[in-house]
């Protein structure tokens, strides 16, 4: 069965009706072309139309230049002694001639049939065109009766022959190969350099009238100019193919991959057949460049291209877009086509690499975005490809294919980004607390303040929607700074009210990077004279490996104030013990994901007992986080937990109700000391 995309002479399209008539209209001329001269009595300058005709046929063999326009097969030297023909003996040589050629050539590269018949009756229609511009101009020659001699007043029909000979060559190619793309797509691609180069050897064509009519055995020297435009053109090529492939790899890059995608969007447009783009990026690639070195990494970049090569089909394009990253365009398939690639991919890297004696594993995340379900154009494929694998990268999984859902440069979300910077200028975003109880005697051991934002048309926006908005727009740390301040000033309050309370304030990972985070602590308890130990910052385990020395490095001299240091959800990293003996933490918080569970069962209670057991070796508090019953509060207090924080607790509260909540459970002479904080960091 032939697909949309492939060239068809069984239907009918602009292709095959170009195809039909071309064949038809250009072997009949060629039919007669041998009549007519077989049966040509008198042939004038019999040595110089051989000399020319014989030309011709070597010369078609070497392709002027190749591009990736409408003609692959390139601007060929032997058209300059085609149209010399026309000039000098007439059409029926020059149709011979050319259709001999392009037959022999075709033959010689093992061509399609549909082609070794299209392309000699392609060029003679183009020769018969020429020629109605001889007729016209009252200058036709024959073998009989060829051309005397050439003035400068000929170079003006010799121009319009020309023309003639370039627009139907270029209308008749473009045409047939509409079926690739479009008929403009076709003629415009490349159009430029292919009609410069066109040019530039038809310009030939009198000169060589010329020494065929006065020394027939010098036309070989003119091989020396033609050969010469031959190696420079073939010089620009190469030039051409370096510019759009990787030094390293071999493959193509990203100008190249953009040009292909160009073409495969007007393809579409044509065909509405779908395709998709995979990009590709190489998981912890730096540490291989770091630990081992970068020729070790260069080597790897390798022979992981080569993978990706033999993985995919035939007919999809891998390029590589600089450092780790891939693409492969995959054309002709659907979105579950698109995913079988991806899938193939990472059957393919199951296998480690042996480099240096060491085997390396190779694992990578693979974005997807497919046309036209995800963009129409080739600029939004590429950045909704790329959103994909951020996605795929952030949540560690194997592929992502893109969604509106996790696209957090849509129009909506960038409206959100908006308003949150108005948000943060204008003082709008406040607090809510909710209470840490001991589970001994359930008086409050802390409050945890977590970020509200009441948009004036929008209503409430949750935490999960803007803070990850904040973190990769890069306002987090206007954000936190804001959160950090409105805490302190009322931590300083509830302290002038009698009412002194840990005050917990959630970290982003970002935020312990450099030394801002230090500076604004120090600052802000300065200002607002408060104790550094009623100030406790929770940290999450989604610190990045090569980040952990830089985080580390804040997080002691923050203690070393004496702020203390909370672990938060702990249990949902990949590496919580790695983590854990790493980080300085004053206290773990055990995730709602165990707590909820505990009445399922052994299994559970198990989990978090080892949890507990495990703070208390590290002489530690634990808090339970998201303790909603009085069953699970039971548990935790019989299995040893230190606190507990949850809606069955108290819920979040604003800073007026939580102020009243606390003033009921806490009197003068039992204010909860705060957390321990070691003396030495």
């Amino acid at each position: 069965m032939t697909r949309k995309n492939e060239f068809s002479l069984r239907r009918f399209t602009l292709s095959s009706a170009v195809w039909y008539a071309t064949v038809v209209a250009g072997w009949a001329l060629i039919a007669v072309g041998v009549i007519e001269v077989s049966t040509t009595p008198t042939v004038e300058l019999r040595g110089a139309l051989i000399m020319t005709a014989t030309l011709v046929i070597l010369l078609e063999l070497l392709p002027l230049m190749q591009g990736r326009g409408h003609d692959p097969g390139g601007v060929v030297t032997s058209t300059a002694f085609t149209c010399a023909l026309l000039i000098a003996w007439g059409i029926w040589p020059a149709i011979l001639a050319v259709s001999v050629a392009s037959a022999l050539s075709d033959l010689r590269m093992r061509k399609a049939w549909f082609k070794v018949f299209f392309n000699p009756a392609q060029y003679t229609l183009s020769v018969a065109a020429a020629y109605l511009v001889m007729l016209v101009a009252g200058h036709p020659s024959s073998l009989a009766h060829p051309l005397v001699a050439l003035t400068p007043k000929d170079l003006g029909w010799i121009v319009g022959l020309w023309i003639a000979y370039f627009v139907v060559n270029l209308v008749l190619v473009a045409g047939v190969l509409a079926w690739a793309g479009t008929f403009r797509s076709e003629v415009v691609t490349d159009f430029a350099s292919y009609t410069t180069m066109t040019f530039a050897v038809l310009a030939l064509s009198p000169l060589i009238v010329v020494v065929a009519r006065v020394q027939w055995q010098l036309l070989p020297l003119l091989l020396v100019p033609v050969l010469l435009l031959y190696y420079a053109s073939q010089l620009a090529l190469q030039r051409q193919q370096a510019e759009g492939r990787d030094t390293l790899t071999g493959l193509p890059n990203r100008s190249t991959l953009r040009f292909a995608l160009d073409e495969a969007y007007e393809r579409y447009g044509h065909d509405q057949q779908p395709f998709g783009l995979v990009l590709i990026d190489l998981d912890d690639f730096r540490q291989v460049n770091d630990t081992l070195g970068h020729q070790v990494g260069d080597a790897m970049l390798v022979h992981f291209a080569q993978r990706l090569q033999a993985a995919v089909r035939s007919t999809d394009l891998v390029a590589r877009l600089g450092g780790d990253e891939f693409a492969v365009l995959v054309l002709d398939t659907d979105e579950e086509g698109v995913c079988d690639i991806a899938a193939r991919i990472h059957a393919a890297n199951v296998h480690p690499i042996e480099l240096e004696a060491l085997p390396l594993e190779i694992a990578v995340s693979i974005g997807i975005a497919v046309c036209p379900q995800h963009a129409l154009d080739a600029t939004m494929l590429l950045q909704r490809a790329d959103v994909a694998l951020y996605t795929a990268k952030e949540t560690h999984t194997l592929s992502e294919v893109y969604s509106v859902a996790s696209d957090h440069n849509s129009t909506e979300r960038l409206g959100l980004l908006a308003a949150l910077r108005q948000a943060l200028d204008d003082d709008a975003l406040e607090l809510y607390y909710q209470p840490k109880v001991s589970t001994r005697d359930g008086k409050p051991v802390g409050v945890e303040a977590l970020v509200r934002w009441f948009h004036p048309t929008r209503g409430y926006i949750p935490p999960d929607d803007f803070i990850p908005l904040a973190e990769r727009s890069g306002i987090m740390p206007l954000l936190t700074a804001r959160v950090v301040s409105i805490a302190l000033d009322q931590m300083a309050r509830w302290r002038d009210e009698g009412i002194e309370i840990p005050v917990a304030v959630n970290i982003a990972p970002t935020d312990l990077i450099g030394d801002a985070l230090t500076y604004l602590v120090a600052q802000g308890l300065a200002e607002y004279n408060v104790a550094p130990g009623m100030l406790q910052l929770e940290i999450t385990e989604r610190i990045e490996t090569h980040q952990l020395v830089a985080a580390n490095t804040t997080l002691k001299r923050l203690r070393t104030m004496g702020v203390a240091i909370s672990l938060d959800d702990f249990g949902t990293g990949y590496s919580s013990l790695l983590r854990l003996s790493s980080l300085p933490v004053d206290e773990i918080k055990i995730d709602r994901a165990f707590v909820c569970r505990l009445p399922e069962g052994a299994r559970a209670v198990g989990i978090v007992r080892a949890v507990i057991d495990l703070a208390h070796t590290f002489d530690v508090p634990s808090i339970a986080e998201g303790v909603e019953t009085a069953d699970e509060l039971g548990i935790l207090r019989s299995l040893g937990c230190d606190a507990a924080q949850g809606w069955h607790v108290g819920m979040p509260m604003p800073a007026a109700e939580a102020t009243e909540w606390l003033r009921a459970r806490l009197t003068p002479d039992k204010i909860p000391p705060a957390l321990p904080v070691p003396l030495t960091a």
